[in-house]
């Protein structure tokens, strides 16, 4: 079997791996450079409950995030490359009764569901992170919650599918449309030529639904702008990741500090403004002042792939021949092994996408309906 994929992020690249380990041969065809995009501009906040809301089931989130241990091992152990998972554990600070009384709602219900998740108050958060600003007055605590940094992720699966006699995978590459031949998608047509493939998996994030063919019966995916700020900070000092609002920190461990990020629905303008640094900073300095002596080490922006009504789509997609890994939005990282495997077990088992969740306002997840490739709550 060959299979074409459509895309050379996270998910892209992900799902490649999955298929080659399950024997399938595949070509990724990606127009710029593998992971160039959303996936290496991500903060790699594996956020499993930090990002969850009540309204989601949680099952699927936790279960992507413990999985990345082990893979991240994995991945190692095939490439060389360490892709610098750390369960660095995350808080999201309060600095009002509102606040407060909000976190501790958050912090009850992610209990209530087996959920490690703690309310301290402002002391006892500085205690897990002492450079906690003296202003906040509680934060809930959610220990398990980890990162990655994501362009060692591209790396390290770009390596091992280098290495794979079964992998091909072109950059500079735009398709143009899906083909189509008696009702099924049989690849897809480049300016260079055509790639034909026993199935096509659309893991294009934010671009998936400007490929010509795309069944309209799928929901449209949209880019969202996230601007992000990194600052050196020497010595390294921040360990533990910072929410702050719709702010947050993450520290790389090795004096490296990324802060972000906006939302913006401001179509393919991949820019960085001086408003969103401006708030991002604010944001940063509010939730762990001594930053202000940080060094500013760099800005950029990408596109976050969102679906209306925060649905990821993963799975069989109503065009036979034709899966879709996309619409992940804030959870691409997290969510790149599940959704791999899942499309896997969908193209070789007939198998639906993932179960439960939803590509959330903040967190996020896939799912997959009957023969369809619709998820989400």
């Amino acid at each position: 079997m060959r299979v074409a994929i459509v895309g050379g992020g996270a998910i892209g690249c992900a799902t490649a791996l999955a298929l080659v380990e399950r024997g399938v041969d595949v070509v990724v065809l990606e127009r710029s450079v593998p992971g160039a995009e959303a996936s290496s501009a991500a903060a790699g906040i594996l956020g499993a409950q930090v990002e969850l809301h009540e309204r989601e089931d949680g099952g699927l989130f936790v279960r992507a995030r413990d999985a990345w241990r082990e893979w991240a091992i994995a991945l190692r152990e095939a490439s060389g490359i360490d892709v610098g998972w750390r369960r660095s554990g995350v808080l999201r600070a309060a600095w009002t009764e509102e606040q407060r009384e909000g976190l501790r709602d958050e912090v009850g219900w992610q209990s209530r569901r087996g959920m490690q998740a703690e309310l301290v108050d402002g002391r006892r958060a500085r205690d897990v992170e002492p450079q906690l600003a003296a202003s906040v007055i509680a934060a809930a605590y959610f220990p398990d919650d980890a990162q990655v940094d994501p362009p060692l992720v591209l790396r390290a699966l770009i390596a091992i599918l280098a290495r794979s006699p079964r992998a091909t995978v072109r950059s500079g590459t735009t398709v143009q449309k899906l083909l189509v031949s008696g009702g099924r998608c049989v690849g897809v047509e480049l300016a260079q030529g055509e790639v034909r493939a026993d199935a096509t998996v659309l893991a294009a994030g934010s671009w998936s639904s400007l490929v010509a063919g795309v069944p309209a019966s799928l929901p449209p995916v949209r880019p969202v702008r996230g601007q992000i700020v990194l600052l050196e900070e020497c010595p390294a000092r921040l360990q533990t990741i910072v929410f702050g609002g719709e702010r947050y920190v993450v520290p790389r461990g090795d004096g490296r500090v990324v802060c972000g990020s906006t939302t913006e629905h401001v179509g393919f303008r991949k820019e960085v403004t001086a408003a969103g640094v401006h708030s991002i900073l604010a944001g940063a300095l509010m939730c762990v002042p001594s930053l202000e002596n940080a060094q500013l080490a760099g800005t950029w922006s990408n596109f976050r792939p969102h679906v209306d009504g925060d649905r990821a789509l993963v799975g069989i997609s109503p065009l036979p021949g034709l899966l879709v890994a996309t619409g992940h939005y804030r959870n691409g990282i997290l969510l790149a092994k599940a959704t791999a495997d899942a499309v896997a077990h969908a193209l070789l088992e007939g198998a639906q996408g993932l179960k439960s969740g939803a590509a959330g306002g903040g967190g996020g997840g896939a799912g997959g309906g009957e023969g369809d490739a619709a998820a989400g709550a």
